[in-house]
């Protein structure tokens, strides 16, 4: 826009750099009237300017809510964490340790199915007298390759891996979770977490949280190996 020859940028300029323009003429400021953003009626300069800081209050007023509510959900996630690594820790009978560990996971975080296997590692061999169990049978090549490869949980979907066939219903199970267990730098088993929702595993997830369990798993599980 152009007045005679001024431009709105000149006008801009010229106030911006004139702060006592206005309170030469306090009247100008009460006779301004702009379009009110909640509907097209005309409102003065101070009733714009109060609707704006109360559209930024209410902007603040939801970010705090945000915040108190993400406080309260890790609040809860913290608590069933610690109640999961309590259970792990009780239970001293090496034979029950992965089962306890897989129900009571399934249970404080809603999982729908998740199993667990272990083979050891080239300088630390699973322990004696635990052949019989669901968490120490056998696991292909193909299978120990892949977990050491993973140097983070993988989700996603359920491709035909083979750890999902660990799973009781397996055919239902359309996105994983694979946790790898590590003991001194080398990979001794693969924690599986598998739902029938195909967005509750999904590769641009964040694994923070998957990456604490699988710590705490390895940490629990080594305990089995010589």
């Amino acid at each position: 826009m152009t007045l005679q020859g001024i431009t709105e940028d000149e006008i801009v300029n010229y106030l911006v750099h004139t702060p006592g323009f206005f309170e030469r003429n306090a009247q100008v400021l009460a006779s301004i009237q702009l379009t009110s953003p909640h509907g097209q009626r005309a409102v003065s300069l101070q009733e714009r300017q109060m609707e704006m800081l109360r559209d930024r209050i209410k902007g603040l007023e939801r970010r705090i809510m945000d915040m108190i509510r993400h406080g309260q959900e890790n609040e809860a996630i913290a608590e069933r964490l610690h109640r999961w690594v309590r259970a792990v820790l009780l239970t001293h009978d090496d034979t029950l340790l992965a089962e306890v560990m897989i129900d009571r996971l399934r249970h404080e975080f809603m999982i729908p199915q998740a199993a667990v296997r272990v083979w050891g590692t080239p300088s630390q061999a699973l322990r004696e007298g635990l052949g019989e169990l669901a968490i120490t049978q056998p696991v292909s090549d193909d299978a120990r390759s892949f977990a050491g490869s993973l140097n983070v949980p993988y989700c996603g979907l359920n491709a035909g891996f083979e750890a999902g066939k660990w799973l009781e219903d397996s055919a239902t199970i359309t996105s994983l979770a694979l946790l790898p267990l590590h003991h001194q730098g080398e990979t001794f088993g693969l924690l599986v977490l598998g739902s029938p929702d195909p967005t509750r595993y999904t590769a641009d997830m964040g694994v923070d949280f998957l990456h604490q369990v699988s710590d705490i798993a390895s940490a629990a599980l080594a305990r089995l190996l010589s």
